[in-house]
């Protein structure tokens, strides 16, 4: 039995599943974990440094790493990557004049070895607010179809309203879960 067969038969018993979230600052990251945590959002100040929280979802324990956005930390981001199943992008969909910045760490980002094989969600956030990019407009100006190295998914959201977060998480768990906890 190799070791990658072992290590997915401990993983098929724990069940549980790594997953960053990662973004340009304001994006929404804090806001979308307090939501699927069931938190008041109404008093969230930058990330300086990290979240964690543990939540059980359809069975599974999903241990979700918000790390804060500002272009300062954002050289900090590797020190989080090891172990990571599934990787959720957020992009603020109305601030159009960042969309560049945020096209170019997504893509520095997807050429880490230790990311390698992680499912990416990207959540096409602040749907809600006016002038907000389709999520069709930012696959493409994000390059979304140019990445061939992970699954992949875009999901319009609003963390505010709670609109498709869970939807867009079932998709990344499901992902996963079809990756990870198969038997050999």
């Amino acid at each position: 039995m190799g070791f990658l067969t072992v290590l997915k038969k401990m993983k098929q018993k724990e069940k549980e599943m790594r997953i960053l979230m990662l973004g340009l600052d304001n994006a929404g990251k804090t806001t979308i974990l307090k939501r699927f945590n069931g938190e008041p959002i109404d008093t969230i100040s930058p990330t300086l440094g990290f979240n964690i929280k543990t939540l059980e979802h359809r069975g599974f324990t999903l241990n979700l790493w918000d790390v804060g956005g500002q272009k300062s930390l954002r050289s900090y981001w590797r020190n989080y990557f090891e172990c990571t199943d599934g990787l959720i992008w957020v992009v603020d969909s109305a601030d159009k004049r960042r969309l560049e910045d945020c096209k170019a760490e997504l893509h520095t980002l997807l050429q880490e070895e230790r990311l390698a094989g992680a499912t990416l969600l990207v959540f096409a956030n602040k749907q809600d607010l006016p002038g907000a990019c389709t999520p069709e407009e930012l696959r493409e100006i994000l390059g979304l179809d140019q990445i061939k190295t992970h699954h992949w998914q875009i999901a319009r959201c609003s963390a505010v309203t709670g609109e498709n977060l869970l939807k867009g998480m079932d998709w990344l768990i499901d992902d996963i879960a079809a990756r990870i906890f198969t038997l050999d």
